[in-house]
């Protein structure tokens, strides 16, 4: 039966909402499949709104795997903005797909990707647009299996009410495996309902359906144990890894947004993972191994996806796209090849110590040059030990004196706040070394006409690294230790005015705390706020600090638990953590001894390219590091503005 779209009923509502072209769908390379000839379909969401979410590479990527087969649609939902949300209520239109503007709830997957948790309360927002009931245990056969997947996935426990499944890890086979089991079970006519497709993932081993495990608390609060309390669950769910990023070459025909949004480029993902040990980043520990793509790989995915958008930059993505094996041959190859199109390259953070500049050239040489923006994380060398970030400021001194000498006139500076041990000191020496910045700046260029911006976040200790049993620190310390930092730069007459300093205050950090290591309990806290009118807590206007604080007093009371005692109180090795079950491949002993090791602040090298640590994810996921060098350069097409000629006969490697 044909599912009818809503946009008759949407349309109406068009003229009275602000940027109503970002519900209108029709993007270049959006695709629009026939609803019946399909058997499993998906709808898709990045919970904020489109300008966020469209750019987002794990939606763009799993819509075109999952449309490229047969008999399967993928449609896209973002977060409708508050003014849209009161129309739709009041004239009952649901949540609706950007492609074909069908109802979600008619899907059999709602999928939600979450790359950080202040995304949970849109989340209930859609479901309740949908007309799906908030909590997995009152959905029916009809209602579509609630999906959560991305970063914050690695830890779904807070909203284990709301989801029926969670995949950790990488998307792409996993979405592809959940569709064939799906499929099976629609076929055979959705026998034992929505328990038995749930519980046939669930034996998979790779899908964590968190209805079938039960967890027990102690007397003081904290986990005793998770336990399955259905016989053929597995005791622990692991995450899934994509090998060679090669045979995954997505996104191949890139979305081209109707409105603007935040990033306005072609992006590539030049490599997955990363050894480099930082043990504050969560990304860098739950991807791991290190998977390169090959240098011919990413050129014919940057030929495809600049024919397929007319984008005229290319952002060569990863979490530190400098430390690629080939990264020199690959940005001087894309600027060889495009240089009659001006197209620019971008790197979007580069280490200082894998900043070369001729590589910096190469990137800004067909395109504008911006300023540079470096991330040494800490202000001082102690803390950069204590967080594993080997960086001297000597190297930083010297990097940044090379770029100023080579004609760049911005440098921007990225720290962390709040970091595991940290003192005042170390914060404050954040503005000594900014003052050295500009100082080497304008000795070496002789001007004084040069900016460093300082910007810096508040630390958040995140689930499977070696900071998940760190204290966090509280919201008013933070803002004490940063306004002391403020006064400092400010109170520098000869080198305050070139420093720009931007800083969040400590609240949004203590809520995004809670949340990414919250157990179950904080689905009541969530449920809350979204009731009390919670909504894009992501974005400084919509976020209400007391709003979240209100409602955990009153939903944590029952346990005898405060919000303190899931942020600023530190872990024990003995305690049972809440995804502790859900398997990174990280070793928890090995994790623990980086912890120690920070303590310490003992410095552990990148496995990259030494003997292994045995952090433990290679042997158990059967996997390998994957690095190049592949030997192989990046010709320009052989063909280039001679008229139009087929696409495939310009390859000359």
């Amino acid at each position: 039966m044909p599912v009818e779209s809503v946009f008759p009923q949407l349309e109406a509502l068009l003229p009275h909402v602000q940027k109503p072209i970002q519900y209108v769908g029709g993007e270049l390379n959006s695709t629009v499949k026939n609803w019946d000839e399909c058997d499993v379909r998906w709808a898709l969401m990045y919970p904020d709104a489109y300008e966020v979410g469209l750019p987002n590479q794990g939606v763009q990527i799993l819509y075109e795997v999952l449309n490229e087969r047969e008999r399967v649609l993928a449609e896209r939902t973002y977060s409708v903005w508050p003014d849209l949300e009161a129309l739709m209520r009041e004239h009952g239109v649901p949540q609706f797909t950007v492609d074909s503007h069908r109802p979600v709830r008619a899907f059999d997957v709602f999928g939600l990707s979450f790359s950080t948790e202040l995304g949970y309360t849109n989340m209930l927002t859609a479901l309740d647009l949908a007309g799906i009931p908030l909590e997995s245990r009152d959905r029916t056969i009809d209602d579509p299996i609630v999906l959560a997947g991305g970063h914050a996935a690695f830890n779904p426990e807070p909203v284990a009410d709301f989801i029926d499944a969670a995949v950790i890890g990488d998307g792409e086979q996993a979405v592809l495996d959940m569709t064939r089991i799906i499929r099976e079970w629609k076929a055979e006519g959705r026998p034992g309902g929505r328990e038995e497709v749930l519980f046939r993932l669930a034996k998979t081993g790779g899908v964590y359906i968190p209805a079938f495990y039960d967890v027990e608390y102690l007397p003081d609060g904290r986990i005793a144990r998770v336990v399955p309390n259905k016989s053929g669950v597995p005791w622990r769910v692991s995450k899934h890894t994509v090998m060679d990023l090669d045979e995954w070459p997505y996104p191949k025909q890139p979305l081209v947004p109707l409105a603007e949004t935040v990033h306005e480029r072609m992006s590539v993902e030049i490599f997955r993972g990363c050894t480099r040990g930082c043990r504050f980043c969560q990304a860098g520990m739950i991807t791991r191994p290190v998977r390169e793509r090959s240098i011919t790989g990413i050129g014919e995915m940057v030929d495809k996806g600049l024919k397929a958008t007319g984008f005229e930059e290319v952002g060569l993505l990863s979490l530190s796209s400098a430390d690629h094996s080939e990264i020199g041959d690959i940005a001087k190859g894309l600027a060889d090849r495009y240089e009659d199109d001006k197209i620019g390259l971008s790197l979007p953070s580069t280490r200082v110590d894998a900043f070369n500049i001729d590589l910096a050239n190469e990137l800004t040489r067909n395109g504008r040059r911006s300023g540079l923006t470096f991330a040494p994380e800490g202000g001082s060398e102690r803390i950069r030990k204590v967080i594993n970030k080997m960086v001297s400021e000597d190297d930083l001194i010297r990097t940044v004196a090379t770029a100023y000498g080579n004609g760049w006139r911005q440098v921007k500076l990225y720290f962390m706040c709040g970091l595991p041990t940290e003192t005042d000191d170390d914060v404050l020496q954040i503005a000594d070394m900014a003052t050295h910045v500009i100082q080497k700046g304008r000795e070496v260029s002789g001007s004084n006409d040069i900016r460093c911006t300082v910007s810096i976040g508040g630390f958040v200790p995140k689930p499977h690294t070696p900071f998940q049993w760190a204290p966090q620190l509280s919201a008013e310390e933070t803002d004490a230790r940063l306004a002391k930092l403020r006064d400092k730069i400010r109170g520098d007459k000869k080198y305050g005015r070139s420093i720009g300093f931007r800083y969040h205050d400590g609240k949004p950090g203590i809520v995004e705390g809670l949340l990414s290591r919250g157990d179950r309990r904080i689905g009541a806290v969530i449920r809350a706020v979204y009731d009390d009118g919670g909504r894009f807590d992501g974005w400084r206007e919509h976020f209400s600090y007391d709003r979240w604080m209100s409602c955990a007093d009153k939903a944590l009371a029952p346990y005898g638990v405060d919000v303190d005692w899931y942020t600023t109180r530190e872990r024990t090795y003995e305690e049972v953590l809440p995804w502790d079950h859900l398997d990174s491949g990280l070793d928890k002993d090995w994790l623990w001894e980086d912890w120690q090791d920070a303590l310490d602040e003992t410095e552990v090298e990148d496995c990259r390219w030494t003997p292994c640590f045995d952090c433990g994810v290679c042997p158990q996921m059967d996997t390998t590091i994957q690095i190049g060098p592949t030997g192989k350069k990046l010709l320009p097409l052989t063909v280039k503005n001679t008229g139009p000629t087929p696409a495939s006969s310009g390859h000359s490697h």
